[in-house]
């Protein structure tokens, strides 16, 4: 098992307010996609884009339900 940084970010979709929650956690888990697929496993429409940065971190933008997240994930 992998500890990993987790930045959590949630985007406001209301028009004229562009801001955002964020969240950082230490989590332990054996793949961030599996970590994420426990999290969601109970939504019906979810879309989940991956994309790996040159830095090592995988980024994860979420779609649930019009609401849209993004999952960054580094490993310590």
């Amino acid at each position: 098992m992998k500890t990993y940084e987790v930045i959590h970010e949630i985007f406001n979709q209301c028009p004229g307010n562009h801001s955002r929650d964020n969240f950082i956690q230490e989590v332990d888990m054996e793949s961030p996609e599996v970590w994420l697929n426990a999290k969601f496993n109970s939504e019906k429409e979810l879309r989940m884009e991956k994309t790996e940065k040159e830095d090592g971190s995988v980024v994860y933008d979420v779609m649930t339900a019009e609401v849209h997240q993004r999952f960054t994930f580094s490993e310590i």
